[in-house]
Order: structure tokens, then sequence, then C-alpha cells
């Protein structure tokens, strides 16, 4: 398992620069992006981009307050809830991605060029199952913690 998690961490950073390298002529970094992706398919709240992302609420809050800030992306009102406004990407948003859309494209093609359709789906099918497990695992930090709890906590 250790081997898995420093190649998982080493492939993590791979990911991450060539990410910054596509992100940057869009006007965009990494995080960025990642955050305007989660709301692509549909507005969600800063809570359920996180969740989807694994990442904190108040990363990801920080993050899509930039994105607005800086006209990629807009709040609009919540029908399910009245105070969680959902996070959805604007014109500048779609134009971004528009941008990066062939890098990634180009890329994917690149890396993936010679390898088993089957053998990577059956990666994908055990990274699945590898973080539904760690996802449901008692020792995790924030188990069993409300979003309010973690909040108070300062997470």
């Amino acid at each position: 398992m250790t081997d898995l998690v420093i190649r998982t961490f080493r492939l993590n950073g791979l990911f991450l620069a060539v990410a910054e390298h596509m992100a940057r002529p869009a006007g965009l970094t990494a995080a960025r992006w990642q955050v305007l992706g989660a709301v692509l398919g549909e507005p969600l709240t800063v809570s359920d981009a996180a969740r989807a992302m694994g990442l904190t609420r108040q990363s990801v809050q920080r993050l899509a307050d930039a994105l607005v800030a800086d006209g990629m992306a807009e709040y609009v009102d919540n029908p399910r809830h009245r105070r969680a406004r959902l996070l959805r990407p604007t014109r500048a948003g779609w134009d971004a991605i528009d941008v990066i859309r062939p890098l990634q494209h180009a890329f994917t093609h690149h890396v993936t060029e010679g390898m088993d359709a089957d053998d990577l789906r059956h990666t994908v099918a055990l990274m699945d199952r590898l973080i539904a497990k760690l996802e449901d695992e008692p020792w995790r930090p924030d188990h069993g913690r409300t979003e309010e709890t973690s909040d108070d906590m300062g997470r």
C-alpha cells in the first residue's frame, strides 16, 4: 500500500503541474479550474462542491469567491435553501473552459496513447473503491463531525 500512496502523491504532483500549465492561458490556476469544473454540469453549493472534490468547505469558498471576483462564476439563489447559494460558471468561465478543453484533450490523448482502455477502467474502479473505503473509515479526523463542528474547530 505504501508504494501505491507514494506513486499517488507523485502522480498528483505531476497532474497539478500540468493543470497549472493548461489553466494559465485561460486566466485560471489549477485550483480555480478544479472548482469551476465542479460546477460545469450543474450549479452546486460551495459545500456540495467541496464534498465532491474532497476539499474543505473553507478552501473551496475562498476559490469560489475569487472566481466570482474575476467574473468567471456567479452565485445564484438556491430554491432548496435560502442561505446556501449556488455557484455556476458565467460566460467568461465557459470561455476559459473552452480555452482549456483542447489542451486537456491533447494531453489526455498523448498520455493514454498505447495504454489499454480496460486497464484504465480497472484503475479508475480500484481508485473509486479505495476512495469509498477511505471516506468511510472511522479513524478519519473528521469522521462523524457535522460541518458546523468542523467549522468551529477551524477546519
